[in-house]
């Protein structure tokens, strides 16, 4: 399989990482130059890496090719190029419609969507995609796991709800940061709480087919400490915030 990039920022780098340590069957990986200092590093990083010399250069040669630019400068990018008929297209650019897409390529490719996070560096991401594509799936399966979507309505949910990364990293962080203001020093609060989210998390995914609601009750004493700070975080507005929140990041991305 040969693999081209269009773009080489942050989510190209933990791709090709990804990749390079995974069981996918490569033969070359192509990254277009115009993110100097990463493309260097990557091409540093395997002899199955290469710089292509521009981005048709990294289009012609591409099997399957990641569209992985800004969406500010997508259009501009992308309309000049010559591509394949039944050439397998990978976007990866935020809130930019295959409809749109397809406005764009001068000819019948196949066009997925997909949401690969940072985690697929370390193989460990979940990736949704749409349309459904046996291809695109095994690749992002390699890097993790891949939850495939049968509509477009279901791909904006899951981009949506990908938005609460940051949200993640906050509770930490103000968490971490009562703890130090009551006199607890930082690192030792964060080596306390990190483990303790991850543990959650691995809880549900383990447990699959138990509903969370019931994961929330099976994790609060009747009357205890964890039913209170989730009773407060609720009654003063925290479900409706982070309810609006949503809203709004899928309103942005619906356009």
């Amino acid at each position: 399989m040969k693999i081209g990039f269009l773009g080489t920022g942050a989510i190209t780098e933990a791709m090709v990482k990804g990749m390079l340590g995974s069981s996918l069957d490569l033969t070359r990986i192509i990254v277009s130059p115009r993110n100097g200092e990463i493309a260097a590093r990557l091409a540093k990083s395997s002899p199955l890496v290469e710089i292509g010399a521009d981005n048709q250069a990294v289009v012609d040669a591409a099997d399957v090719l990641f569209l992985a630019i800004r969406p500010q400068i997508a259009e501009a990018v992308i309309k000049p190029l010559r591509f394949r008929a039944s050439q397998s297209v990978v976007s990866v650019i935020a809130a930019t419609d295959r409809a749109t897409l397809e406005g764009w390529i001068d000819a019948p490719v196949a066009i997925t969507q997909a949401i690969p996070l940072p985690f697929v560096a370390e193989r460990a991401g979940v990736t949704a995609i749409f349309p459904e594509n046996d291809t695109v799936a095994a690749i992002f399966s390699a890097l993790g796991s891949t939850v495939a979507c049968e509509t477009r309505a279901e791909y904006d949910l899951l981009a949506a709800a990908s938005a609460l990364m940051a949200s993640y990293f906050g509770i930490l962080d103000r968490t971490t940061g009562w703890l130090a203001d009551q006199g607890m020093a930082k690192e030792k609060a964060r080596a306390y709480l990190a483990p303790l989210f991850l543990s959650l998390a691995q809880t549900a995914v383990k447990h699959g087919d138990t509903p969370l609601e019931t994961l929330k009750e099976e994790f609060s004493t009747k009357g205890g400490l964890n039913e209170q700070v989730f009773d407060d975080f609720d009654r003063k507005g925290g479900s409706e915030a982070l309810i609006a929140a949503l809203d709004r990041v899928l309103a942005r991305i619906r356009g």
